[in-house]
């Protein structure tokens, strides 16, 4: 015997649709939080601080020599990143008195690049092909002033 539905209110049952593209918009952005704070506690040691290879002198200065310098390791201000990179090789000096050390890349004068840097000593690099990465700063007097805020030894 069937029982009868004495209601007055014949409801349908509701049904949720789910909406698959906000479904995976929600995931992404999970995704990418749990990424950025991973990141935050369990940083990647392939980088390298040059206060990690200083050693203090009698004077109390710290001092670092270039045989402590590895080909592939990055040196610098390894938490930031620098919108600028460039690669080439570093000599002492300045262009129309702008930086402190200057890039030769490859194309020849044109394309050479003024470097001054307050995080990294450019003197242990000098003479090694290197990546650098930092942000181009305005200079009247040079066609390209960069602030390097890393650098890589490439060769």
């Amino acid at each position: 015997m069937d029982i009868p539905n004495l209601s007055q209110n014949q409801t349908k049952p509701v049904v949720v649709k789910k909406n698959p593209i906000i479904f995976i918009v929600v995931i992404g952005i999970l995704a990418i939080t749990a990424g950025f704070w991973i990141s935050r506690i369990w940083p990647s040691k392939t980088a390298v601080s040059l206060s990690d290879l200083e050693s203090t002198t009698e004077e109390g200065v710290a001092a670092v020599s270039t045989e402590d310098l590895k080909v592939g390791v990055l040196y610098g201000n390894t938490a930031k990143a620098f919108k600028d990179s460039a690669t080439g090789t570093i000599e002492k000096g300045s262009i129309n008195g702008e930086g402190t050390h200057i890039l030769n890349r490859e194309g020849g004068v044109t394309q050479r690049a003024s470097l001054t840097s307050s995080i990294v000593d450019l003197d242990l690099f000098v003479g090694k092909k290197v990546e650098v990465k930092g942000e181009t700063n305005k200079s009247n007097k040079t066609a390209w002033l960069m602030d390097v805020g890393s650098i890589k030894i490439i060769e």
